[in-house]
């Protein structure tokens, strides 16, 4: 079923142009009025007295940008996490375009328990229907869905965030698919710094971090995590490897599934009771956040680490340490311009942060912002160790480091390829938890 947003869209295109048809014939008007690119000319009847020049000359804005953009979200547009932050990426690009909320169609809950039966091919044609130039499949689980759209739809761009389908060297590529670009950010970097504040903070060495489902991109985050943690404690703590100790516990689903997935409270109580006293999260909503605030209201020395949205530390400022986020707006104007001028084509986007200013709006596609958790000696230090990032002097995925099980994924002094890091197929040793399959199969 589609969105009730895109319903009441199409009855007021159909009111609109039923109401243009109206007024479009008015002979009795007193004056005609001509457009001519860029200007407005009006002559008006007057009354003839004194047989003077009635027309009036007005510069007038540019013709309208004539873009639709179509958003599949796999959650609801204000989960304060994931799906939120793409709304608002795609809010950023009507903005942007001069456009209104008219433009934007939007299908909130894009997956098969939210919605039984759901079609995400049916969801694109829909959108197509209803002018959509751009439609945007948000989530790596609706991988079959996009490869489905974008078969049906050849001459609609489409993008499959966290996708690879247009890497050449990806594992999941199809040529044949020209209509469908992926995109996704370097999150790894926001991550890395997560962990670094994560141990610059814990009062205790016990980091615990909220997983979603396994796969190879949940899986990469949490060892970026991990290694930002581990350099962090080390180099300026100047604490003992051996003594950070780091645990991962993934509910099964980006969000919980009552009944289907674990409760994230639960997990992050149990992370609190076993002496974690910092919370990552890696999951779409902002539940570690939330649970870790109130515990600390009752008295709790505890802090937690957000994920996805600029605003999810407003929830529980003052444990809050900071939230790495994903500013969608840049790469969704990118590829909403190059719809318009007509060089849309099937590309592997991985952005790296804008280095410059990673919490630059109109240029990072991720940042990560600094929570009143965060003391100002550690916001120093963790100043310090993006600026290490950014130059290049400071490179975590660097052998030598070992998978979960032993065996070697980067020997001594071997840097990590893009190759490697997207498909991580294990956590890394030294994490504690099951990585390698799912809660639920």
């Amino acid at each position: 079923m589609f969105s009730k947003r895109a319903i009441q869209l199409l009855a007021v295109l159909l009111a609109f142009a039923l109401v243009a048809a109206a007024c479009g014939d008015d002979s009795d008007s007193d004056a005609t009025t001509a457009t001519t690119a860029g200007t407005t000319t009006t002559a008006d009847a007057g009354d003839g007295g004194d047989g003077g020049d009635d027309t009036t000359t007005t510069t007038a804005a540019p013709e309208p940008v004539d873009f639709t953009l179509g958003m599949i979200l796999v959650g609801p547009k204000n989960d304060n996490g994931y799906s939120q932050a793409h709304f608002e990426g795609a809010e950023y690009v009507i903005e942007k375009l001069g456009l209104t909320d008219d433009n934007l169609l939007l299908f909130e809950f894009a997956n098969t328990t939210d919605t039984p039966g759901l079609s995400l091919p049916g969801v694109a044609r829909d959108m197509v229907d209803l002018g959509a130039d751009l439609i945007v499949f948000n989530s790596d689980d609706m991988k079959t869905g996009a490869f489905e759209a974008a078969e049906e739809l050849p001459d609609v761009p489409m993008i499959w965030v966290s996708g690879d389908s247009a890497w050449a060297d990806g594992k999941d590529y199809r040529p044949d698919l020209a209509n469908l670009s992926n995109v996704w950010a370097q999150m790894t970097y926001g991550k890395m710094i997560a962990g670094c504040a994560a141990a610059l903070t814990t009062q205790t060495g016990d980091l615990a971090y909220l997983g979603p489902l396994t796969n190879d991109e949940t899986r990469r985050l949490v060892n970026a995590a991990y290694v930002g943690a581990q350099y962090c404690w080390e180099n300026y703590r100047g604490e003992s490897p051996a003594d950070l100790s780091f645990t991962v516990t993934y509910i099964g689903f980006w969000f919980e599934i009552p009944g289907l997935t674990l409760d994230p409270v639960l997990v992050v109580n149990d992370f609190i009771d076993d002496g974690a006293d910092v919370t990552l999260s890696g999951i779409d909503a902002n539940v570690a956040l939330r649970r870790t605030g109130q515990r600390a209201d009752a008295g709790e020395s505890l802090w937690a680490v957000p994920y996805d949205f600029i605003g999810a530390c407003d929830e529980a400022p003052d444990v809050c340490l900071g939230v790495p986020y994903f500013n969608w707006g840049p790469a969704y104007l990118e590829a909403a311009q190059a719809v318009l001028d007509g060089s849309f084509t099937a590309e592997w986007h991985w952005y790296e942060p804008d280095w410059a200013n990673i919490n630059d709006l109109d240029s990072s596609v991720i940042g990560f912002y600094q929570g009143d958790g965060l003391s100002a000696d550690n916001a120093a230090s963790l100043d310090t160790f993006i600026d290490g990032l950014a130059d290049g002097s400071i490179e975590l995925f660097k052998g030598p480091l070992n998978w979960q099980d032993g065996t070697a994924w980067l020997a001594d002094g071997e840097t990590a390829t893009d190759f490697q890091v997207w498909y991580s197929e294990q956590c890394l040793e030294g994490i504690v938890g099951a990585c390698s399959i799912n809660v639920f199969g």
